[in-house]
């Protein structure tokens, strides 16, 4: 990679304009990327507030959810690498303001209509945004510390979706305005992010082919697709497991436990996320397979403490489950970017992450619509037990598969 912008100082593609110093660049880079995922983790605590306030049917509440994962998922194959192509820069800009509108839609959200809109259109956003982000941050690394941007672009999105919840929970539990207030302030960071990444510098080098590239298409470089597929199970598990957390928690909480609080629900979302940005950052100075290995074991682990937990009636263990279970999706997801990330050129990386991502939301959004849609005929209880049942599949061979490659 001698060649690729990895590897050369990336305020020289910017040196006729005025730009944020590298690490204040770097920095808010890192922020903003955080925020587009403390938006996406807020309205998990409101959509059961919505439910009882607006009336529909608890199916319509995982579609509110996973509107956003739709929306998330046909960006980043629309858009996933132009910003190989024309810039980070512009890329970034241009998504952040589109998750400035989402935010409003949410403030003036009259129905549950206008807030699956708001999803979509955010989940828009933050597909646009998030393999820009992801190749941005390595790129705008210190030269020393290129390990560190892809520690953050895996830390990000877990702390940002349960550090939403959370704050979006305390709302809840203690105004009578929390729509109004969390979107309005999200509105106001994401406009100080896109101020920020208008005035850093660009990382890469223009490419032909921009519109080509808008093709509905994923892009797996050919050294990157071993590490790529062995990960495509552990990803799977991880991600139902978080989607478990951000979608249903609060319906569980509610009809499985019997109790009714913003403050609970938020604080439920929280752990998770916050023990997989923990274990990201913690485990960033191991060997990547290895820490994919080991959080695929967690998340077997907290799968089946919370299947346990939720069969029992017993609540301190949907905690314990979630706070293993968080660690081991921390673990893979920081793990798999570090272990895919240093296999494509500065011209192929954005598009790979795009895919890496890609494989992520769709493990994130369509089994818990799935979920909604069967709780139902078959009832919240057996839905979230299958559903668990399913998670821990899925880590059994995510586990398998990386042992086989650590063993090589």
């Amino acid at each position: 990679m001698s060649t690729s912008t990895l590897d050369r100082p990336y305020q020289s593609l910017d040196h006729r304009r005025r730009t944020l110093p590298p690490g204040v660049a770097f920095a808010g880079a890192g922020f903003a990327f955080a925020s587009l995922y403390l938006a996406a983790g807020a309205p998990t605590p409101l959509l059961v507030l919505f439910e009882r306030e607006w009336g529909f049917p608890p199916w319509v509440l995982t579609i509110a959810f996973a509107a956003y994962a739709i929306g998330l998922l046909a960006s980043l194959v629309v858009v996933g690498s132009l910003s190989d192509h024309v810039g980070r820069r512009p890329v970034l800009v241009g998504a952040l303001v589109v998750e400035v509108v989402a935010m409003v839609m949410f403030v003036f959200a009259p129905d549950i209509g206008w807030v699956i809109a708001a999803r979509v259109v955010q989940g828009i956003a933050t597909g646009a945004a998030s393999s820009a982000f992801t190749a941005a941050l390595v790129e705008l690394a210190p030269p020393r510390h290129k390990r560190l941007g892809a520690i953050v672009g895996a830390v990000a999105p877990a702390g940002g979706l349960g550090l939403g919840a959370l704050l979006t929970g305390v709302a809840v539990q203690f105004t009578q305005h929390a729509n109004l207030i969390v979107f309005t302030t999200l509105a106001v960071i994401m406009a100080f992010g896109t101020v920020t990444a208008a005035l850093s510098a660009e990382t890469v080098t223009r490419q032909a082919g921009a519109l080509d590239s808008l093709k509905p298409r994923v892009s797996v470089p050919p050294a990157a697709r071993r590490e790529f597929f062995a990960a495509a199970p552990v990803h799977l598990a991880s991600w139902m497991f978080a989607g478990l957390f951000m979608g249903l928690s609060p319906t569980i909480i509610r009809d499985v436990f019997g109790i009714d609080s913003g403050l609970l629900n938020g604080a439920t979302a929280f752990l998770p996320a916050t023990a997989a940005a923990a274990a990201g950052f913690v485990l960033g100075r191991f060997a990547a397979r290895r820490v994919v290995l080991l959080g695929a074991v967690a998340v077997l682990v907290g799968a089946v403490i919370v299947l346990t937990g939720v069969a029992a009636g017993l609540l301190p263990l949907l905690w314990i489950g979630g706070f293993f279970g968080g660690a081991g999706f921390g673990a893979t997801f920081s793990g798999a970017l570090r272990a895919v990330g240093p296999l494509a050129e500065a011209h192929q990386r954005a598009g790979l992450f795009a895919a890496v991502f890609l494989a992520a939301y769709l493990s994130f959004g369509v089994p818990v619509i799935v979920a909604g849609q069967l709780v139902a005929p078959l009832g919240l209880l057996t839905t979230v037990l299958w559903y668990g049942a399913a998670i821990v599949l899925a880590a059994v061979a995510g586990v398998a598969t990386q042992w086989r490659l650590t063993r090589r």
